[in-house]
């Protein structure tokens, strides 16, 4: 499995990436096209493609800092879920010997039971931290998530720094240079 980085729109794949990102999350859970074609410029930022044995099986979009790696995006095609390469994806994401983080919808129903599910298999935990991720478009509200994390729970402080950086950097509407962060 290897990860292959978009670092702009013009790439061959970004359009068929898109569509899968757009099926899979909800729209107030998406960034606007702009903003996402902007914030591929941003050394943090990595718009992985997912790759197993030369086939395209999902994409991880994910947020890199000295402390941590924030998944912000994980979707693996339909047609290629269950064949545990969701699980190999976080595995090589994990091996970048990092606190990885990321957020899931309150498990309250049998899809939002699964997910938490298969993060706890594949390794994470949940942290007690009350946690509303902010809108990503004007109109929505944030909305209340679980926060999970690799391979401990996050300590008050670094639940801190994670919340802080969602806030000042993710959430911003686009940053490019390496001086905007």
């Amino acid at each position: 499995m290897e990860f292959i980085r978009l670092t702009d729109s013009n790439h061959a794949m970004y359009h068929q990436a898109m569509d899968l990102y757009k099926a899979s999350f909800p729209i107030h859970e998406q960034r606007e096209s702009h903003v996402q074609t902007c914030i591929m410029g941003n050394e943090a930022y990595h718009f992985n493609l997912i790759y197993e044995n030369n086939r395209w099986v999902g994409m991880i979009l994910c947020w890199e800092t000295e402390e941590f790696i924030y998944i912000e995006h994980f979707c693996i095609l339909p047609e290629m879920r269950g064949k545990k390469y969701g699980q190999k994806a976080l595995e090589l994401l994990g091996g970048e010997q990092k606190t990885v983080i990321l957020e899931i919808d309150p498990p309250i129903d049998d899809v939002s039971v699964r997910r938490k599910r298969f993060y706890e298999r594949s390794g994470y935990q949940a942290n007690r931290f009350a946690h509303v991720h902010p809108p990503y478009k004007k109109g929505f509200k944030g909305h209340d998530l679980v926060v999970m994390s690799s391979p401990d729970q996050l300590s008050e402080a670094e639940y801190r720094a994670f919340n802080s950086y969602l806030s000042s950097v993710v959430m911003k509407r686009c940053l490019i240079t390496k001086s905007s962060y």
